[in-house]
């Protein structure tokens, strides 16, 4: 089997092909609709994305499993020892807009553990990578957690996680309020300390953190579920229950705020 760097290292190819991909429609209006069951939109891109990503990665590596976002499941890859697990456009909605914060989220997971990863943002030409073991880099410098308290901490997360009725006491802590449409991104973002933390009290499609989740842990964070559990990917239902991603010392204090 191929070493995680040696996937880190065609995981970075694909994403970057990716990205050049998504350029030729962003901005140019992409046919774009809405998935069923409320899933969220899709445009032309996302599955022109796709289609390119699992062409190329398959073809380097036909016996790993498959997952992504805009392909439909495929059961097998969870005999499979590693998989990879896609978003091909992890913020669309961003992109259908035609805003630069959307990204390629690529990930390998060896049996639920995510070992190699990849988030590109092609607009700003920032990729972010790790593998196991080895470091996280942006665009090849090093990356670490800030090592912020919870009062004044930058969180990156949506509107309702705010809402006191998740807190414990029904007290919201002192955090200022941040938002990315990307969740990979954020995650990355919390990793390299721009911000301080990125939190979900929802459950999370894996493709949305897969890579993200590696990044931020081998630059010094700690990243669980919104339990403090470590996050097992490659899962049947391919989702985790919510995700606190902070430096250690703030993931404590955020973890031990949140109600029971």
């Amino acid at each position: 089997m191929p070493a995680p760097e040696d996937d880190l290292a065609l995981l970075e190819r694909a994403a970057r092909d990716a990205g050049q991909i998504a350029l030729r429609y962003w901005r140019k209006h992409p046919r774009a609709w809405d998935k069923a069951d409320d899933a969220g939109p899709v445009t032309e891109a996302d599955l022109a994305v796709n289609d390119a990503l699992h062409d190329l990665l398959m073809g380097a590596r036909p016996e790993y499993g498959w997952l992504s976002e805009e392909s439909e499941a495929d059961p097998s890859r969870l005999d499979a020892g590693h998989c990879f697990i896609i978003d091909p456009i992890d913020g669309t909605r961003a992109f259908i807009d035609g805003q630069d914060h959307f990204a390629h989220s690529l990930a390998v997971a060896k049996g639920d553990r995510i070992v190699a990863a990849a988030v590109y943002l092609p607009v700003r030409d920032l990729c972010y990578s790790a593998f196991a073991d080895g470091p996280a880099l942006m665009n090849g410098q090093a990356i670490a957690p800030s090592k912020a308290d919870i009062d004044g901490a930058r969180v990156l997360t949506y509107r309702a996680a705010t809402d006191a009725t998740h807190w414990r006491g029904g007290v919201t802590p002192p955090f200022q309020r941040d938002f990315r449409p990307s969740l990979a991104w954020r995650l990355c973002l919390a990793g390299q300390g721009r911000f301080d933390a990125a939190l979900s009290l929802r459950a999370v499609w894996e493709w949305d953190i897969a890579a993200g989740s590696l990044i931020a842990e081998r630059a010094g964070a700690s990243v669980t579920d919104r339990r403090g559990a470590r996050m097992r990917f490659n899962s049947p239902r391919a989702m985790i229950d919510g995700l606190i991603v902070a430096g250690p010392h703030l993931h404590e204090q955020l973890l031990g705020a949140l109600a029971p």
